[in-house]
């Protein structure tokens, strides 16, 4: 087995219920730093439940998670920072322009006002989404939305990756532009500090399985399959 040191994500025996029904039993996971993970199953099975665990949205229900060295829940607070989430909603402000979302995260995150306008431009940029960053979100078709969500998922330079889904609502050009922001590590079009690691979502096993280091599979009820 190896040491957690060596593992971006380390489960063991990881359970989580709302209320009588459990949504995850006794999941164990080892995953090295700078892999991919495809997290697989039906829907019900616990996949976002999972992911909202790692990004420190939920609170387990018993078990063991460690992410980046940090145990969860008590280290949450020192994890955050480290996090780009991608939900399955975009979750963005519609009144304001997808450029005034970007700067709102960059605030959130303090960065620098010149690194931050560098970044979102460049990120922008190889989303397509330069000269509609201006509009207001409410004006953004399903596809645009998601394009700017992925912008503010990596705008930090977070050292893991919990996407769920990210290619909803993408076309087939978007998908692809999209893999310089939350590709593969060797795929990045951003410089990274260390390894990015990510744990992906995927109604597609077949691409999931092409696109990924290691799978994880979750039956009904969140049991390892």
């Amino acid at each position: 087995m190896a040491d957690r040191s060596e593992n971006a994500i380390r489960l063991r025996g990881l359970g989580r219920d709302y209320g009588d029904r459990p949504a995850l039993a006794g999941v164990d996971l080892d995953l090295p730093a700078g892999t991919s993970l495809a997290l697989l199953g039906p829907n019900g099975s616990g996949k976002s439940t999972l992911l909202r665990i790692l990004a420190t949205l939920l609170r387990p229900s018993r078990g063991e998670v460690s992410v980046l060295d940090c145990d969860l829940p008590n280290d949450a607070w020192k994890l955050r920072g480290k996090i780009g989430y991608l939900g399955h909603e975009p979750l963005l402000y519609e009144d304001l322009t997808g450029r005034e979302n970007l700067e709102f995260q960059a605030r959130l995150y303090g960065l620098p006002r010149e690194e931050a306008a560098s970044r979102i431009d460049s990120d922008l940029a190889l989303l397509g989404m330069s000269r509609r960053s201006g509009y207001r979100v409410s004006d953004y078709s399903a596809g645009m939305k998601q394009r700017i969500a992925i912008c503010r998922a990596v705008l930090h330079r977070p050292s893991l990756l919990l996407l769920d889904e990210p290619d909803s609502n993408l076309d087939p050009e978007g998908r692809e532009a999209a893999r310089t922001l939350i590709g593969r590590s060797e795929e990045l079009g951003w410089p990274a500090e260390g390894p990015v690691t990510r744990v992906v979502v995927s109604h597609e096993p077949e691409k999931a399985r092409a696109e990924s280091d290691q799978l994880l599979e979750l039956a009904i009820g969140g049991v390892q399959a």
